[in-house]
């Protein structure tokens, strides 16, 4: 009877190390699965970040790009509003205006609004104010130069006149 009672208490040891192997694996695994999930969130968290930082060096480059363009514009509307004879060379003149605005358009370039709108620093920059009894207070009259912005990136303020 001793030799059957040693038997069992060897088989009852045995399954308590079987025991305590299993709840140190189960624990393992657990801690494992823990750190690959930690591991991708951390990458798809990576891969927003990635695409987002993508995204904003696009349009940075987009909008100075479209920067040293302006000038260029500016100066064929310009040579569009200007009296002359030669009416082919100002048709000529306003089909290149368009075809610039529509490149603009294509790239998500809007200009920015401006008169009969409220004054916004964040868009318009002032050269000059004025009384005007017809407008309300801060209320932009008149425009002196476009304003261009990419969604709300401003690529370049608007020069305004600024009413009262």
């Amino acid at each position: 009877m001793s030799e059957e009672k040693n038997n069992q208490e060897v088989e009852e040891k045995e399954e308590k190390t079987e025991e305590i192997e299993l709840s140190k694996t189960e624990q393992e695994l657990e801690e494992t699965v823990d750190r690959l999930k930690r591991v991708m969130a951390e990458f798809e968290n990576y891969k927003k970040r990635n695409t987002k930082e993508r995204e904003s060096l696009y349009n940075s480059l987009l909008a100075d790009i479209i920067a040293s363009f302006l000038p260029v514009l500016d100066n064929l509307e310009k040579a569009a509003t200007t009296e002359t004879k030669d009416e082919k060379m100002k048709q000529g003149i306003e089909l290149v205006v368009k075809q610039i605005q529509d490149i603009f358009a294509k790239f998500g370039v809007e200009t920015i609004e401006t008169v009969g709108k409220p004054f916004d620093p964040e868009f318009h920059e002032a050269v000059s104010s004025v009384q005007d009894e017809t407008l309300g207070e801060k209320i932009v009259k008149e425009e002196f130069r476009k304003g261009y912005k990419i969604g709300l990136k401003v690529i370049r303020h608007a020069m305004v006149i600024v009413a009262n």
